[in-house]
């Protein structure tokens, strides 16, 4: 199976739902800023990245785990995926698409348009690792639910 985590930019809330699934974070505690700051891809991604899958690793299944830049245009960028995934000979049920975009807040939007578009990083970073933090139960929730449609589709 193919798991893509999509946000806005693919660095924030994907990237941490991405660590989650692979078990580079807790599911059962809120990390500590550092730890959200030893993900390689959390706050880094540039302008260049837009609209990649980033592959991030295997989980403990076997499944690939990714993560998308999708910019604010969900409504075109995923049924192109989709169709591109369909029209390359993939089978409908060997990936699954996961929007992260309901765990994230103000705090990380705020912090990831200073971190990420007005390259204030030493700014940004600090107030979307905290927005993060609040939010985490939130995104573990998201990577729970992944992780269960994971579990009905294997039966």
């Amino acid at each position: 199976m193919h798991i893509i985590y999509h946000c806005v930019g693919g660095t924030h809330s994907s990237a941490i739902a991405a660590a989650v699934h692979l078990g580079k974070l807790p599911m059962n505690e809120r990390p500590k800023i550092k730890d959200l700051y030893s993900i390689p891809y959390f706050d880094t991604l540039t302008k260049k990245d837009r609209g990649r899958i980033i592959y991030r690793g295997l989980d403990i299944k076997g499944n690939k785990i990714f993560t998308l830049s999708r910019q604010f245009v969900p409504e075109i960028v995923i049924p192109a995926i989709e169709d591109t995934w369909l029209l390359a000979g993939g089978n409908k049920n060997d990936y699954i698409l996961i929007d992260t975009m309901p765990a994230v807040n103000l705090l990380m939007k705020i912090g990831g348009f200073s971190s990420r578009r007005l390259n204030l990083v030493s700014f940004g970073r600090p107030i979307v690792a905290k927005g993060t933090l609040k939010t985490y139960p939130n995104i573990v929730n998201i990577v729970k639910n992944t992780l269960n449609t994971l579990e009905i589709n294997d039966h």
